[in-house]
């Protein structure tokens, strides 16, 4: 165990974390609607669950095709530039789903948010290391953790405000129009990004930036990552995570509804209960690494997440032998669980693998900013659950949290080898 005196920030990086913080709120909000409008578009265009997935899929290739050219932005302009650029894509994808409305069809949606993801690209590959440089090194990922407690907060937020109004005040002769929410956040995005575009955030460079006579390359900065073996096992080790968190979000209101657990719109109420443990857990994490090492934080987490899916398998096994009402209730209370365990992961993975890059820092996430094309690992879950049965799908999040348990375990000895 190891304590660490250093505080989250410093007093002139106050304003900026701040700032910065609201930033991982907003983009917290736009990807959790995602997890509603799933089976809202079930419901409304009339699609299956294999064809309304196709929503995560354009959504996370948007972060995968746009992260290296956001990294190489924010390399030659900086990270306030990258934000503010981010916040004017997040904000056209938004007012666009008003002819997208219109038009009524899957594919105009899926183009307002491949533009919203692209600016969202942006934003987490500006305010992620942002986030981790605003403050003593020491302190880095239990700061990101605290940022990514916001993050968390716009989540449960979203299928609890949204999903209320899309399942609650529409008919299925007469749906909520799905566009009013966007136009809502496409007014705040701007109002936000005004903010932003007269706010003088420092830009931050590492020890070996500000120390390096020579100027690095994106392409000198990508070659010299890739010839290091533990930031490759972190990239796929967020990529395992993204496939398993969001596949259980995406698939939470239809793994709830086709049990026949829950109606959608209680389904959506339940997963924003899972979201606010989940936004708890990154607060608990972010003050209990200030005491433990991140990386044997995120190997109990991990193993707590495998033996969650597995629970959840076994109590599909005996869902098939036994028809009784709590033993659907056992799998979301196992469910529920997996959220907590799961709430640091993202940023402790994402600040480790950043560990050391120096002035490669900026490469490096922008590359780690390409994992959320783990999101499309939601087609082969909606796939599977079509074929099967509801509670077979979480193999794959299960062989996901394994992985990332491999990368946490060589991080803790590789740790305590050092300590």
């Amino acid at each position: 165990m190891k304590h660490q005196s250093a505080g989250i920030t410093n007093k002139q990086c106050l304003i900026p974390f701040i700032l910065v913080t609201c930033l991982f709120f907003l983009w917290g909000f736009a990807r959790a609607i995602l997890d509603v409008l799933n089976k809202h578009f079930q419901t409304t265009l009339h699609v299956g669950i294999t064809e309304s997935a196709w929503i995560q899929v354009v959504t996370y290739l948007g972060y995968f095709l746009m992260a290296i050219p956001a990294g190489l932005f924010i390399n030659r302009f900086g990270y306030r530039k990258g934000v503010v650029f981010g916040l004017s894509l997040f904000a056209i994808g938004a007012f666009l789903f008003v002819p997208g409305a219109q038009t009524g069809t899957l594919e105009a949606f899926l183009c307002c948010l491949f533009i919203i993801a692209c600016g969202l690209a942006f934003l987490e590959t500006s305010a992620n290391p942002y986030s981790a440089l605003l403050g003593p090194q020491e302190t880095s990922t239990s700061r990101l953790n605290l940022s990514q407690s916001f993050n968390g907060m716009g989540s449960f937020l979203a299928p609890l405000i949204v999903g209320g109004f899309l399942f609650n005040s529409g008919s299925e002769d007469s749906p909520a129009d799905v566009s009013l929410p966007y136009i809502y956040m496409g007014v705040l995005v701007i109002i936000i990004a005004i903010i932003f575009s007269f706010v003088n955030l420092p830009e931050i460079k590492t020890t070996d930036e500000a120390d390096s006579r020579e100027q690095t390359s994106g392409m000198d900065s990508l070659r010299a990552l890739l010839r290091k073996p533990i930031f490759l096992l972190g990239l796929v080790a967020l990529l395992c995570y993204e496939i398993g968190e969001i596949s259980i979000n995406s698939y939470f209101v239809n793994f709830a509804t086709d049990t026949g657990m829950a109606s959608p719109a209680t389904a959506s109420y339940i997963l924003s209960l899972a979201l606010i443990i989940f936004m708890l857990g990154r607060f608990l994490g972010s003050g209990l690494m200030l005491l433990i090492r991140a990386e044997r934080m995120l190997l109990l987490c991990a193993s707590g997440c495998v033996c969650c899916m597995v629970m959840i398998l076994c109590t599909g096994l005996l869902a098939d032998r036994i028809d009784a009402t709590w033993i659907g209730n056992l799998s979301i209370f196992f469910l529920i669980c997996n959220y907590l365990f799961e709430s640091i992961m993202f940023p402790t993975i994402f600040s480790l693998a950043l560990q050391g890059l120096g002035r490669h820092t900026k490469t490096g996430s922008s590359l780690l900013m390409m994992t959320p094309i783990g999101g499309c690992g939601f087609m082969l879950v909606a796939w599977v659950a079509e074929q099967t049965t509801p509670f077979i799908p979480f193999v794959i999040p299960l062989l996901a949290f394994l992985v990332v348990w491999i990368y946490a375990w060589n991080k803790d000895r590789a740790s305590s080898i050092r300590a």
